[in-house]
């Protein structure tokens, strides 16, 4: 990982907000003027082609360059490369609004939230395939059984502390990543909520559901997480 403007840390930053970024170069200048004003955007250039790490460091976003493939190794990044206290994650993609960002901010703000989700409204309906909603409903049964969380999404978007999250020891570094993020926070008695958030027509084909290999190597991190002992989650306070 290398970052293109490291700098000191700056403590008047109020949240950073890690953009993990593939070839999203026609989503990302919408996506970046919603920016919520005093907070930064950490663009994460996951092996970009098409130009997004200029876009970005044209808008005045801090890029950083990750070139293990992932969305885990993408997020990652972009949490050691964070210098705020609160962290927000967001997809590149244009199908979600930034600006919703300072409502999910606020419970963890005020210290009644250690984790806030966003839970995905489509808007409309065809925004998010049919295939896929069914398939995050089933997830979410499982993770509410699981852990007894009351969650409805894993949440795409975002918040929470980032000296947290980084002491939660985050292992998956490709699409499991969400779901080890909600397995974690549970074991470790986080207070984890959903606030819902507007989910529109991305801008570009999925890197996950939209290909047969994305969405067949999502199944298989999934599969593999839920798999795991809860001891060895458990171990993670």
């Amino acid at each position: 990982m290398n970052t293109d403007r490291p700098g000191p840390p700056d403590d008047t930053l109020l949240v950073d907000v890690v953009l993990p970024c593939l070839d999203e170069a026609a989503a990302l200048p919408g996506v970046l003027a919603r920016l919520p004003h005093g907070w930064r955007a950490i663009v994460v250039d996951n092996g970009s082609s098409d130009g997004s790490a200029e876009i970005a460091r044209g808008l005045g976003a801090l890029v950083v360059s990750e070139p293990r493939r992932g969305y885990g190794s993408a997020v990652h990044a972009g949490l050691l490369a964070a210098t705020a206290d609160l962290v927000a994650t967001c997809d590149a993609d244009g199908s979600l609004d930034l600006a919703d960002l300072p409502e999910l901010a606020a419970p963890v703000l005020v210290g009644s939230a250690d984790l806030v989700l966003g839970r995905r409204i489509p808007r409309p309906a065809r925004a998010w395939p049919f295939h896929a909603r069914l398939a995050n409903a089933a997830l979410a049964g499982i993770i509410r059984h699981r852990t007894g969380l009351p969650l409805h999404d894993l949440g795409p978007i975002r918040v929470a502390r980032r000296t947290e999250l980084l002491a939660l020891g985050m292992l998956d570094r490709r699409s499991g990543y969400p779901l080890e993020l909600v397995l974690r926070a549970a074991a470790s008695d986080w207070r984890v909520i959903e606030r819902d958030v507007d989910y529109r027509p991305r801008i570009g084909r999925s890197k996950v559901t939209g290909t047969l290999r994305g969405t067949a190597q999502a199944v298989q991190d999934m599969r593999r997480l839920l798999a795991d002992p809860p001891t060895r989650l458990e171990s993670v306070r």
